[in-house]
């Protein structure tokens, strides 16, 4: 694995910190692929439970590398144009189609295509010292990394319009009024909330949660017809999962279940 994503293993939860703090966590090539062969990699890994999406230093990140962009721009490199589709699209699918909870600790700031990131993810833990920035208009670019889908869904067109357009920060406290994040923690306390908050759901039926993601994703595409055939499709497909019989015959037995994942 690359040094400038660190992976840590715990008790079925796995992190992935962005490791540039020198840059605040921009997102440069090498940073994205990393990231994207990783979440793939926890996607695929039974062990993991639950991930975590972290940020070393001061910041969760600052977005796009604008340096190696520009660099690459004036080379007359063709690749900062498709750095969306190649990069940016795939690690979103990761963490939308991930089979596991995702969580992202926001230590202070989330910029760009770094907020888009925390906005796929499943709960967002912030940190008093947070704050969200969506700045493509002010370099004459429209959203990516799927902000123009998931931000409204989080705290409403009118809201969400207001960041795009004025590009003005939002900080942490209003983050947390508005329902942009989950939990408001003690500055610099974000990764460790996070940490178990995702310990506690790695406990959990995972199998369960896979297809509660995946119908409340089919559910905000669709309509109710189609909302209500994926829900008949995946509450079947849940209810033959090792993780339904036991949590039953925990409930019968009054007793605690004991979750595999399966």
């Amino acid at each position: 694995m690359s040094d400038v994503l660190l992976t840590e293993d715990s008790g079925g939860v796995r992190k992935l910190t962005l490791n540039r703090p020198e840059s605040f966590n921009a997102l440069n090539v090498e940073l994205k692929l990393a990231l994207t062969a990783a979440l793939r990699e926890a996607a695929a890994d039974d062990d993991v439970r639950a991930v975590v999406l972290a940020g070393a230093g001061r910041s969760f990140c600052a977005g796009q590398d604008l340096k190696e962009h520009i660099a690459l721009l004036e080379a007359e490199d063709p690749s900062p144009l498709r750095t969306v589709e190649e990069h940016y699209n795939p690690i979103i699918r990761a963490v939308v189609t991930m089979p596991k909870p995702v969580i992202s600790a926001i230590n202070g700031s989330a910029a760009g295509a770094g907020a888009s990131l925390a906005f796929a993810s499943d709960l967002r833990i912030a940190a008093a010292d947070a704050k969200f920035l969506m700045a493509f208009a002010n370099v004459g670019l429209s959203t990516d990394s799927g902000a123009s889908w998931t931000l409204p869904r989080l705290i409403g067109y009118g809201r969400a319009m207001e960041m795009l357009l004025l590009a003005e920060p939002v900080h942490a406290e209003e983050a947390l009024r508005i329902g942009m994040v989950s939990r408001l923690v003690d500055a610099g306390g974000a990764t460790e909330a996070a940490m178990e908050l995702a310990g506690r759901l790695a406990q959990g039926p995972t199998s369960s949660y896979a297809k509660i993601k995946e119908t409340v994703r089919a559910a905000s595409a669709e309509g109710i017809d189609e909302a209500l055939d994926v829900e008949a499709g995946a509450q079947a497909e849940a209810g033959d999962t090792a993780d339904h019989r036991e949590a039953v015959a925990a409930f019968v037995a009054k007793r605690d279940p004991r979750f595999t994942g399966r």
